[in-house]
């Protein structure tokens, strides 16, 4: 099934590692097949990780736009979901995290992204950051 990507002006994105610029107008690009693609709302920097949830989600977009580095990226992940998951006591929440790990063990690396949004919604509102945009925050540039 084919991908639509409605993109903004100068809106930045990664496809298959490869970060890609639109020009200076609206566009849509279709993609035919699968392929690993961030919108530049969803990419996040290594000094962004800076909270629990936030170190769950580094490595998981790590395995899923790169193939080579999958393994390193897990054994990161997996111990920071198990950290998360021991401070956690939330049914709901512990539910959202197997949630995660059942994605990623099966290969579904953005939906996996998705769901881990959800925990970074619930830690930003335990730590008192009050609401949260569900994106993730993303700098200027994506490298």
């Amino acid at each position: 099934m084919p991908l639509k990507l409605s993109l903004r002006p100068g809106e930045k994105f990664v496809v298959n590692g490869a970060v890609v610029q639109n020009g200076d107008r609206r566009a849509a690009l279709v993609l035919q097949n699968k392929a690993s693609v961030l919108r530049e709302k969803d990419i996040m920097q290594p000094d962004e990780a800076d909270t629990p949830a936030k170190r769950i989600y580094f490595p998981i977009m790590l395995m899923y736009l790169d193939e080579m580095g999958r393994d390193k990226a897990y054994g990161e992940f997996a111990a920071r979901l198990a950290e998360f998951m021991g401070a956690v006591r939330d049914p709901a929440v512990l539910a959202e995290c197997i949630g995660v790990s059942k994605e990623v063990m099966g290969g579904e690396y953005y939906r996996a992204l998705m769901r881990c949004r959800k925990l970074i919604s619930y830690e930003a509102e335990r730590l008192g950051l009050g609401h949260v945009d569900q994106s993730v925050p993303a700098r200027s540039h994506t490298g």
